[in-house]
């Protein structure tokens, strides 16, 4: 039994259909569109080479990342002075350790998803 190569993981979206199944390119297509802000994901350019739209998600959301960790580095030392309460400064902080884990899994996925459309790009060519 020869067994096929599968970019599916678990880090994969659950709104990207399976690499070669019919409208997969599409779905990934609409999924990163879905990350990047509005004012690019109307780019003709990224809309047509989905590869570079992925690597501009990727971009963005290595950004996201750094201004999260940055925000939850600086917390306990610049939320006081704006007046917050103990508890709030508590849950933000919470909120941002939690983002930084969901961007990383965002970052894990969309780095999935754009080695799946290279690899289907280099398989066309």
């Amino acid at each position: 039994m020869a067994l096929t190569y599968s970019p599916i993981t678990a880090d994969w979206p659950c709104q990207v259909k399976t690499p070669g199944s019919f409208d997969w390119e599409r779905s990934a297509t609409k999924w990163l569109r879905d990350l990047v802000p509005a004012r690019y994901a109307s780019y003709p350019t990224l809309i047509k080479h989905p590869v570079l739209l992925g690597r501009h998600a990727q971009i963005q959301v290595q950004h996201e990342i750094r201004v999260a960790r940055t925000a939850l580095q600086t917390a306990r030392t610049e939320l006081p002075a704006l007046g917050l309460h103990e508890s709030v400064i508590e849950h933000t902080i919470k909120m941002y350790a939690a983002e930084v884990l969901q961007l990383n899994h965002i970052a894990r996925s969309i780095r999935a998803v754009t080695q799946a459309l290279v690899d289907n790009n280099t398989a066309r060519n």
